[in-house]
Formats: C-alpha cells, structure tokens, sequence
C-alpha cells in the first residue's frame, strides 16, 4: 500500500501534465496503481476494513475480563471452553484497537529543580557477597536533584534508625541538605497517608527539622516523580557490585563511598557536564549543616543477666560484672553498643552487624581467676544494707537461717523499703516481726504503714476509738 508522500506525488504530477505511463516509470508503481490513486483523488491512506475474528465474541469478552480480574489469557481460555476458533494474538489485538482492558499510555513530563531545591531518597534490595557469603542488603541512595550528586550505602536492615544513620552521612557527604526530601510511601517515614496527604512520623519531622528539610511524598503509582533516585540504581547493580569483592561491611560502604566520589566526577551527556560541576552551583543554596550534628542511637533498656550480659539484635555484649541484675540503658550507634549505668558510661563493644547469636565479650568484665566472690562472704546488697543501717544484722540472720534460698530478694526489698519509709518506724516493725518470728515481707509492709499513720498523719479525735471497736 502507498504510503501519503507518494499518493501526493501521483497527484501533483497529474496536476503537472504528465501521463499515466510517465508516472508509473518515475515512481516506479504500477499503471493500475496510479489510476486508481487518481480515481481517489486524495492522497490520504484509506482504511482498510478488514474482519476480525474477536468481533463475533465482543460481547463474551467485555462479560468474562472482569470476572477474569483482568487476565486475557484465562478470557482466552474460556472462550476456547465456549468453541471459539480464536488466537490469544488476535484476542490482544482486538482487544489493544478497541481499548479494552488496555489503558492508553500517557506522555512522560519533565521536572526542573532550582540548586538546592529537593533531593530524593529511596531503597532498594541488592544481593551483596561479602567474604564467603551472599547477604540480600538494603541499598539506600539519596540525589540531589538539580547536580544529581549521588550517595549510597548498604544496611542489613531499613528502619527508622539506620535511614537517621544514613541521612545524617548522606548530608555530611553532600555538607548541606535541600530544602525537600521527597522520598515513597514508605512506613519508615510516613504514619499515615499518601502522595500530599502523607503525615509524617514525629520522630522523623523533628530529624528533618534539626537539618532545616521537610519531607514530601509522591503520589502512588507516579513513578516519574522519583525519577532522580530510582534510575542510578540498576547502575549500582550492574557497576558498582559487578566484579568487586568486598572484605566486611566497612570495606563495602567505603568502596560504595569512592564510586560515588568517582561517578559524580564523571562527565554525564544528558548534563553535559559532570555533577560535580554543577554541585559548585548548588552548593551554595543548601541548608548549611547544624554546628553540632549529634550521634544517631537507638536507646534500650536492659537487665544484665546472670552471666553479665546485654542482648542487642539478637546478639549479647558484656557488662561489668558488678552490674548482674541491674538495670542499664543500652545505645546502640551504626558501629558501636554503648552501656550506661545511669550517667555513666560503663562499657562500649564493636557492633556486630550479623545476628548470629554472638557472644562480644571484654576480659574486664569478668573478675580475674581466683577473684571472685566467695560463696560465703556477704552479696553487694547486704554489704549495702548493712552499711546503711547496722541494726538490721540480727533480723538478717534469722531470716537466713528460716529462709536460705531467698536471701537475695529479701535483701532487695530490704533496700527499697530502707529507701522509702522513715527510719524509726521501720526498724520499730522489724524488732515486733523478728520478736514473733515473722519473715513475711508482705505483713511487714502494713506494719510499717500502721506505725508511719499514727506517727505522720493528723488523725480526727476517735478514730482510733472506732477502729479499735471494729477490730474488736
């Protein structure tokens, strides 16, 4: 079939004078086909109105595709059930010209971004070899939209503390953050919502505020609009990993580091020019960092257990020993675990980054061989409550004696009631219960109490007298 130039070109050299034969030869068609070109007499292309197998079963194919939820290859295969002489082709087919099941594409935009602006952030999983073994990593990747300065990272896991921990190198890589972070729907960051109704988790708000950005979510399914971050990631894939080996998790994130350093410095002919070059621009329009960028940590509150250990991640680091049963808080940073007793600092290990069940443990925190506390002398709570009131000797040791196996949390009950009754009144109910041979700290609570009410309270006149008639 002819195409428009050439039906055009029949007709204007009619127009011209020439014959039928001259213009055969000069287009090289045939007679038949210039004359019938001339009995047309336009030089659009006519449709051609050919039969379409689909056509007879329409109307079974507008029925069965939402049944079908929109599978033509189970539409196809019922209408084979029902005897149509049909060809899963000519069913798509029929189906792409009439628009049936098939949404039209639409044009992609184009985003322009003034230096500093917005930059973009995203994950994405990646298969890494590290030593001996394959990890499925979380690759996060954050690009500044208008120089397109890219930064990434491997993490074993992404929640809201590891994106704190690489927002934070992210901007300290860059030495300035944009203005708007846009980043998916992830729940890492939004609470509830999407697209511009997205509310962001206050944790994450207050992160953004403290480096002068906000952050914004796409709309679902506009893939276009994360554009900047989404399309270095194959990149990364196909490049960054291919062919490199990587000793442990410090030697992958510092190669990750000096690619992006080289990949930003490489000339782009899309930009024509490099990154960098355009980061000199934009450099100067980002949010300047905050004079003191504080360690990202994510805080827990452990017991030491009775091998002076912490848990973290399923892995266990040491405590000073002295420290079995207390409570501590425990800081975990991206590389370090960080032990407090209150606001001290007690003990640090090397994070471990795989949960392997680990054991990390320091020699000074286990007392030297032969050292250690002798299974007659006094534990650190009695040592404590008798330091603190000598008088309390007698009724430990005939509670000993009763109750041997309980020691220990007597002496801790002890300590607290020692903490939070006066004085008087409390050794005044511990000579009555040790007179009559009560060790049960349950009945010795309201005997302190009953001391503490006649000695500390203003009672009305003949209250006592009514209590006394009750109790009688």
């Amino acid at each position: 079939m002819l195409d428009q130039p050439m039906r055009s070109a029949i007709l204007l050299l009619r127009e011209q004078g020439h014959s039928i034969r001259a213009i055969a030869r000069v287009l090289k068609v045939s007679r038949d086909t210039v004359r019938l070109v001339l009995h047309i007499g336009s030089p659009e292309v006519p449709d051609i109105a050919r039969p379409e197998k689909a056509e007879a079963h329409k109307q079974e194919i507008l029925e069965l595709l939402p049944a079908c939820k929109g599978n033509l290859i189970r539409v196809h295969e019922k209408l084979l059930d029902r005897g149509a002489g049909l060809s899963y082709p000519a069913l798509t087919g029929f189906c792409r010209r009439h628009g049936i099941g098939f949404e039209p594409r639409r044009p992609s935009g184009q985003y322009h971004f003034d230096p500093g602006e917005e930059m973009q952030h995203d994950t994405s999983p990646h298969r890494v070899r590290i030593g001996e073994k394959v990890l499925l990593l979380q690759d996060a990747s954050l690009v500044l939209c208008h120089s397109r300065m890219l930064f990434h990272q491997y993490y074993p896991t992404f929640n809201r503390f590891w994106c704190k921990v690489f927002l934070t190198e992210a901007l300290q890589f860059f030495g300035g953050a944009c203005s708007r972070c846009m980043i998916d729907n992830t729940h890492v960051v939004v609470q509830q919502g999407t697209g511009a109704a997205m509310i962001a988790v206050p944790e994450m708000v207050a992160f953004g505020e403290r480096f002068g950005f906000v952050f914004r979510a796409h709309e679902k399914g506009d893939a276009n609009r994360s554009a900047r971050v989404e399309r270095p990631f194959d990149h990364i894939e196909n490049n960054f990993l291919a062919g490199r080996e990587f000793r442990d998790w410090q030697d992958l994130n510092q190669q990750a580091r000096a690619w992006c350093e080289t990949v930003n410095a490489t000339r782009k002919r899309s930009l024509q020019t490099s990154p960098r070059e355009l980061f000199l621009q934009e450099r100067t329009r980002l949010k300047p960092l905050p004079i003191w960028v504080p360690t990202v940590y994510q805080l827990h509150h452990r017991i030491v257990d009775v091998e002076g250990y912490v848990s973290v991640q399923n892995n266990r680091y040491s405590a000073p020993y002295g420290l079995i049963g207390r409570r501590v808080e425990v800081r975990e940073t991206k590389e370090r675990i960080e032990i407090f007793d209150g606001h001290r600092e007690v003990a640090t290990h090397a994070k471990v980054l795989e949960p392997l069940s680990q054991r990390v443990t320091q020699a000074a925190h286990r007392p030297a061989r032969g050292q250690g506390r002798s299974k007659t002398s006094p534990c650190p709570e009695e040592v404590a409550l008798l330091g603190a009131e000598p008088r309390l000797q007698d009724y430990l040791a005939a509670f000993r004696s009763r109750h041997p196996g309980r020691v220990l949390r007597m002496l801790r009950r002890l300590l607290g009631m020692l903490r939070d009754y006066p004085r008087e009144p409390l050794l005044a109910a511990i000579r009555t219960a040790l007179t009559y041979g009560m060790f049960d700290l349950d009945r010795l609570d309201p005997m302190v109490l009953k001391q503490i009410a006649r000695d500390y309270f203003v009672l009305e006149p003949g209250v006592d007298d009514e209590e006394d008639g009750h109790e009688g």
